[in-house]
């Protein structure tokens, strides 16, 4: 798919449509798991590690709580976020049916069976695909904070040195249950939290996913509370790297 066309994508699912990439970033689609998966990213060090950043869960439900028909995001929050990242390595992964749609996608895709194997495998594959044995930080945003941690849990072959999550679902039965939203049947679950060095940064204002939701499964040394920042905008927020 040409650039032009994904811009035309943006349009009409009423998302920013005069958004545009860093030019360092490269646009590529790779197919994983019968997805296809739309990447930005820059690779010029074969030693460095990369840092792959997991999109969220989109333009899921609309504003009445009813499943949407493209759940790409119409937050810019974490491809800025990642083309903001001035390491050598860096790449943004969408999630299943962002962006494309594929032929495969389905609804239960991007509502109950987000975390599902067949998602989490496809992102797992994405994964490994950019990566090029190369050494892994995963960064998830909000439910790609999920995804990453059950990739690092499914997938312990890939060299995951660090994991960040930032205004991330580290536990969706936890997170369901508090909103009394009906559960996430045809997903994955984490039974804990991976056993690995991890910084997740939480929002003080967050009302998509409190901190206290965080903070009732994860280390409260791992957590970073941001002050004055919402889901989507954090500011100008400065990842720690260092493992």
């Amino acid at each position: 798919m040409s650039f032009g066309r994904l811009f035309f994508l943006l349009i009409l699912c009423g998302c920013v449509s005069d958004w545009q990439p860093s030019p360092d970033f490269n646009y590529k689609v790779i197919e994983a798991g019968g997805f296809d998966i739309v990447t930005w990213g820059k690779l010029t060090d074969n030693v460095s590690p990369v840092h792959i950043y997991i999109e969220g869960d989109g333009h899921s439900f609309d504003s009445h709580g009813f499943p949407t028909a493209d759940p790409t995001p119409c937050s810019t929050f974490m491809r800025d976020l990642a083309m903001s990242d001035t390491t050598p390595n860096v790449v943004y992964v969408a999630r299943p049916c962002q962006f494309i749609m594929s032929e495969t996608c389905k609804e239960s895709d991007w509502t109950d069976g987000r975390f599902s194997k067949r998602v989490v495998d496809s992102m797992a594959s994405v994964v490994r695909k950019v990566s090029d044995k190369r050494s892994i930080i995963l960064v998830g945003y909000s439910g790609g904070a999920m995804i990453s941690g059950l990739i690092i849990d499914n997938y312990p072959d890939l060299n995951v040195q660090k994991w960040i999550t930032i205004a991330g679902v580290l536990n969706h039965k936890i997170w369901t249950d508090y909103f009394g939203d009906s559960p996430l049947k045809s997903s994955m679950y984490l039974d804990k939290l991976p056993n690995m060095s991890q910084r997740h940064y939480v929002a003080k204002n967050d009302k998509v996913v409190p901190i206290s939701l965080t903070f009732a499964v994860a280390n409260p040394e791992d957590i970073v509370v941001v002050e004055n920042a919402t889901h989507d905008n954090f500011g100008q927020l400065k990842l720690d790297f260092s493992i």
